[in-house]
């Protein structure tokens, strides 16, 4: 049997004491970036995943904890009515096994400190939220053996996710705008900016997120005939999509339609309409996609997936033995409100 690789081995490897590896990991600061790069690359060599989290999950092999790992700020969780929702259902299951979350916000520019942090998390398992499939931080998860699920579906057999068919629920809002004459339409979405910055307009390579990009691929199939451009006025928040219909609507080339591909950035649209006397569903049509509560209240058109429900079966997939499905494809349904109606005629 191939011995276990210990701090103490990584130390002997490296020609250093225990303590400097263990600062190698835990107090950065204290050494130069020569000896760090060194430490690390050993301990990669030997297949050495970081100090073990915490001594009481040394003791029993149990952290009774799950990672929830999100590519947005803290508040970020708190704040998004679906990312609460998700956490809700999550918690749910979590707390029936009596296990407890810890949230892990991911920072678009310090990859390194992300791969710290989850290289020393106490956790046994990780609910990737949104998360890019090629993060850094889901290399780390796996060389750790940490089981993961994923929100967006991946193409490998063996990862395990709970998704939904994003393509073809945007198609199914795609064919009902097309249906309605809307031929000029703009998607307004997210980008790494902080919310309200100024609005931008994007190519499709520009895009960055697998589930949006295959929103926008799902809608372009569906309306072969429309001119489709992509606005953003910052990551997922109220604040980007009311930026991003603003300029839209200031701008002399007006669309018939905006396509948020989240409410939130449809409601935010919705505020840009009527600061400007404009009436959603007659003089320009308004989508969203989730159907978060404050949908129905607004009167927005969207796409309702089971947000709660989501999270719930990754909570299963992750802490449930007798939950046996790796893979589960959730429904989707096309909600029509008042905020989508026939293209008006220019």
């Amino acid at each position: 049997m191939t011995p276990r690789v210990t701090l103490k081995t990584v130390a002997q490897a490296a020609g250093v004491s225990p303590s400097t590896v263990s600062n190698a990991y835990n107090k950065p600061d204290q050494l130069s970036a020569a000896v760090r790069e060194r430490i690390l690359a050993t301990a990669q060599e030997l297949g050495y995943a970081g100090p073990d989290a915490s001594a009481r999950a040394l003791r029993s092999g149990r952290a009774g904890s799950v990672g929830v790992l999100f590519t947005d700020k803290l508040a970020y969780a708190f704040s998004d009515p679906y990312a609460v929702g998700f956490l809700a259902g999550l918690a749910e299951v979590a707390e029936e096994f009596a296990t407890s979350l810890l949230l892990m916000p991911l920072s678009s520019t310090d990859v390194q400190g992300d791969t710290t942090t989850v290289q020393q998390a106490a956790i046994d398992a990780a609910a990737i939220f949104c998360v890019a499939g090629g993060h850094p931080a889901l290399t780390t998860l796996r060389n750790r053996g940490i089981p993961m699920v994923s929100t967006d579906r991946g193409d490998h057999p063996d990862l395990s996710w709970v998704a939904i068919d994003e393509a073809a629920a945007a198609a199914e809002l795609g064919e009902h705008l097309t249906r309605l004459g809307h031929r000029d339409v703009v998607i307004l979405l997210d980008n790494a900016q902080a919310a309200g910055s100024r609005p931008v307009e994007l190519e499709l390579g520009q895009v960055g997120h697998a589930d949006s990009e295959l929103r926008i691929r799902g809608l372009a199939a569906a309306m072969p005939d429309a001119r489709i451009r992509l606005v953003s006025g910052g990551h997922n928040a109220f604040a980007s999509g009311l930026a991003a219909a603003s300029w839209v609507l200031d701008s002399q080339d007006r669309p018939t339609a905006l396509i948020g591909l989240s409410d939130v950035q449809a409601l935010g649209a919705m505020e840009a309409m009527k600061a400007r006397g404009l009436v959603p569903g007659r003089d320009l049509t308004v989508t969203g996609f989730d159907d978060i509560p404050a949908a129905e209240a607004a009167g927005l058109t969207t796409v309702r997936q089971p947000i709660k429900d989501k999270g719930r079966a990754v909570g299963r997939q992750l802490l449930d033995p007798a939950e046996t499905r790796r893979q589960l494809l959730l429904p989707t349904e096309l909600i029509v409100r008042a905020s989508s109606g026939p293209a008006p005629r220019h």
